[in-house]
């Protein structure tokens, strides 16, 4: 799941609001880290059965084509605007949304997607593209949904996984690109806030426990200063849900990085419960990172 030398930070647009807000965050992605910005539409419209009748000539397609080059050129002008010293391709792709993305992670150093499109429903926050990109893409997929700010700290979730550290890793670099501090978050649930009638553990200790998260939590970062001298680094441990502690955090944060899937996790579920919650209820961009093992 490295990146491919010189690989391209590469955005899904399909003329919704949302997309071409993802273009912006792509363009900008891709001037903090050096990269080429590669815009994709994926068009389905050529293999799609349209209908028609008997000794009727097929309806043209051309209409079709030409509004989805219109897609792909708005977005150009856009990225233009956004950082303009970026080099900027685009294709369009015949094929459905889900595989052309698939296809486009395998060689992009980040993939940027708006968090709902054109085909979504009234009330469906995150468009089944989003969800399954972030779910099955071979690189880490970046959502944009929430409020962009240029101000606040990159947040990462930690929780001891192997995902979980390469989403550190991952917000060490975005945090020290960005000039914004980084803030470690590992949320933790003491068994004596239980339910009424929950009883713990006898050899239970509350204090023990939270030092071991706590343990966790610095050795989550070790070595960060050294390979980033300026970047500032703040932990915080705290006692409850971590999908409701890093929603709350969004509020503030201009990013929110996660590992696809932590400690708790079941074989064969690809996206864990606490990244899921976040690309529906985060209040800002949310990069969703998978370790080796995860597919």
């Amino acid at each position: 799941m490295s990146a491919v030398a010189g690989a391209p930070v590469v955005v899904g647009v399909d003329g919704s609001p949302r997309s071409l807000e993802a273009v912006t965050t792509a363009a900008a992605e891709a001037a903090l880290r050096e990269r080429s910005l590669r815009i994709v539409h994926a068009f389905i419209w050529p293999t799609m059965k349209m209908g028609r009748l008997p000794g009727m000539p097929a309806p043209s397609l051309a209409p079709f084509e030409e509004q989805a080059k219109r897609y792909l050129d708005e977005a150009v002008h856009i990225a233009a605007e956004a950082a303009p010293d970026v080099p900027v391709t685009t294709e369009l792709i015949t094929g459905a949304a889900v595989p052309v993305l698939l296809a486009e992670s395998r060689y992009a150093d980040l993939i940027v997607l708006g968090d709902r499109g054109l085909g979504a429903f009234s009330g469906l926050i995150v468009g089944s593209v989003a969800v399954q990109i972030v779910t099955y893409g071979q690189c880490p997929v970046l959502v944009v949904r929430g409020e962009s700010r240029r101000a606040g700290p990159c947040v990462v979730g930690v929780d001891g996984s192997e995902a979980s550290a390469r989403a550190v890793e991952f917000a060490a670099k975005e945090a020290a690109r960005r000039g914004a501090e980084l803030v470690a978050v590992r949320a933790w649930q003491s068994l004596t806030s239980l339910s009424p009638g929950d009883v713990p553990p006898l050899s239970y200790d509350d204090s023990l426990v939270e030092e071991g998260e706590r343990r966790l939590l610095t050795e989550s970062l070790l070595g960060l200063g050294e390979r980033y001298p300026d970047l500032q680094i703040r932990q915080e441990l705290t006692n409850g849900s971590a999908a409701r502690v890093l929603t709350e955090r969004s509020r503030e944060a201009q990013l929110i990085v996660v590992g696809a899937r932590g400690r708790g996790g079941f074989a064969g579920l690809m996206l864990g419960s606490v990244s899921q919650h976040l690309i529906y209820k985060a209040q800002c961009p949310v990069a969703v990172i998978r370790g080796r093992k995860d597919g």
